[in-house]
C-alpha cells in the first residue's frame, strides 16, 4: 500500500492487474499485532478473516491500522454476503474484500453493489475509519483501488464461474479448496478425487482468464503449487498455522530430548 503525496494506491491490486502474484497472509486469532508482524515482513496483503476468525468490528478496526504500519494492503473476509457486513469493514479501512459462498451471478451483483459507491453500486457514504489513509476525498478513489474477490467454493459456483466473474465490480475470486471438495463430495485421499478437484479449480482459473479477472485461491501449504498454475491472489501463510506448527514442532523436538 502506498500513500504518497496524498495519493493512495492498492499495491497488491496493481501487482495482480500487471499479471504478477500478490502474496498474502491470513489472520484469524483476533490479534491485531499479528497483522503488523506479517505486514512488516513484506507480504503484499494481510487478510483479516471475519468469517472463521476471532474478530469483532472493533478489533478489525485496530487490525487494519496495525497492517497499515507495514507495506501490506489491509483486506478482510466478511462473514456473509450482506450489505451491512461489507460496508462495515470498508468503513473501517479495508481496501480489499473477500465475500464467501458466492454461488450465482445474482449473489455476485449483490456483493458488488454493497462494495461500490453510486453509480456502480449502492454503498452508503460516511465511513468513519478511513483516516488511516491521509489522502483526501476517500470517496473519489476507493472504488478504483478497492479489490473485491468473491469466493467460489461449491460445485454450483464452479458451473456458473464465468457468469459470476463477468459481473461488473467483481475484480476476481478466491477459491476455497476445502469447502469445494466437500461440496463436490470427492475424496482427496484418492487419485481420482484429487484429479476431479483440481480440474474444477482450474476451470475457475480459466473462467478468470476469459473474463479478465484475477484468479485467487486459499493456497496454504500448496501456495507455491497454485502460483505455478497461474493464480495471482494467493494466501500462503496464516497465524493459526504458524502457532500450531511451530508449537508442535518445537515440542516434539524437546520431548524427544527429554525422554
Amino acid at each position: 500500500m502506498a500513500d504518497i503525496e496524498g495519493k493512495v494506491t492498492n499495491t497488491a491490486k496493481n501487482r495482480m492487474l500487471e499479471g504478477r502474484p500478490a502474496l498474502g497472509a491470513a489472520i484469524a486469532l483476533g490479534a491485531p499485532l499479528a497483522g503488523e508482524i506479517y505486514s512488516r515482513q513484506g507480504w503484499d496483503f494481510v487478510l483479516v478473516d471475519g468469517q472463521h476468525g476471532n474478530w469483532t468490528l472493533d478489533t478489525m478496526t485496530v487490525a487494519f491500522r496495525s497492517i497499515a504500519l507495514g507495506r501490506a494492503v489491509p483486506m478482510a473476509r466478511v462473514p456473509i454476503n450482506d450489505f451491512f457486513a461489507i460496508g462495515a469493514v470498508l468503513d473501517r479501512g479495508a481496501m480489499g474484500i473477500v465475500v464467501p459462498m458466492v454461488n450465482t451471478p445474482e449473489q455476485a451483483r449483490a456483493a458488488a453493489r454493497a462494495a461500490r459507491f453510486p453509480p456502480r453500486g449502492s454503498r452508503s457514504q460516511g465511513g468513519f475509519g478511513t483516516a488511516l489513509y491521509t489522502a483526501d476525498d476517500y470517496e473519489s478513489w476507493i472504488d478504483r483501488e478497492l479489490f473485491l474477490a468473491v469466493q467460489i467454493e461449491s460445485a454450483e459456483a464452479v458451473k456458473s464461474a464465468r457468469e459470476i466473474l463477468a459481473v461488473d465490480g467483481v475484480d476476481g475470486c478466491w477459491i476455497g479448496p476445502g469447502d469445494l471438495a466437500l461440496s463436490m463430495g470427492v475424496d482427496l485421499a484418492t487419485t481420482a478425487g484429487r484429479r476431479s478437484h483440481e480440474d474444477a479449480i482450474l476451470r475457475v482459473r480459466d473462467a478468470c482468464d476469459s473474463t479478465g479477472k484475477v484468479p485467487g485461491i486459499a493456497g496454504g501449504a500448496m501456495g507455491e503449487y497454485w502460483l505455478e498454475k497461474g493464480f495471482l491472489f494467493v494466501t500462503c501463510a496464516a497465524d493459526v498455522t504458524a502457532v500450531r506448527d511451530t508449537g508442535t514442532g518445537t515440542l516434539d523436538v524437546l520431548r524427544a530430548h527429554c525422554s
